[in-house]
């Protein structure tokens, strides 16, 4: 029978020399730096949660970027939108399309999208329907809201933009038929 337990780990030794060699071993670190097998499993546990939030962190600021609409035409696909009116956003790919040839026209002039965002802004009232006349007046002139811009208006043709933050229909039209 054993004389000698380690009041650690009640585990048994039959001499004092090997329970403190056991001590020495196996808990003199532990107690030193403080970590238990309880307090390495809380530590790591502290470590994914802290490394799951700066994950959610990073995704939220990513989502809610503001952004503005392209004016190159890279990655775009030859497919044009079902109106020059959408109440919806315009696909990016689709949208650069019409940048390069209005209706998809090959060889035809670039097209101008005006794109709005009214979530983000306090748009007055009126505003989009003033802007989608636009598109009833110039062939080549597209309508379409876009989420989480910079700014509450972007006009935007090949390889330019122009941001507004009020509506100004003079510099709309000056940049819709700056060709």
């Amino acid at each position: 029978m054993s004389d000698f337990v380690c009041g650690d780990c009640q585990k048994s030794f039959s001499t004092s020399e090997a329970l403190e060699q056991h001590q020495g071993a196996k808990h003199s670190l532990q107690k030193s730096s403080g970590l238990t097998r309880k307090n390495k499993k809380t530590a790591l546990w502290g470590v994914v949660i802290i490394v799951v939030l700066i994950f959610i962190v990073l995704f939220w600021q990513l989502s809610n970027a503001k952004t503005l609409p392209p004016t190159d035409i890279a990655r775009h696909i030859e497919v044009s939108p079902p109106s020059h009116v959408m109440k919806n956003p315009m696909r990016m790919e689709i949208q650069k399309h019409m940048l390069e040839h209005a209706d998809g026209i090959e060889g035809g002039k670039g097209g101008v999208v005006i794109n709005y965002d009214c979530e983000s802004y306090s748009c007055e009232t009126g505003m989009i329907e003033r802007l989608e006349a636009f598109a009833g007046k110039y062939d080549y002139v597209y309508v379409a809201p876009y989420r989480n811009m910079k700014n509450k208006i972007a006009l935007t043709r090949l390889n330019q933009i122009s941001v507004l933050d009020e509506y100004d229909e003079k510099m709309i039209e000056d940049f819709i038929l700056l060709r």
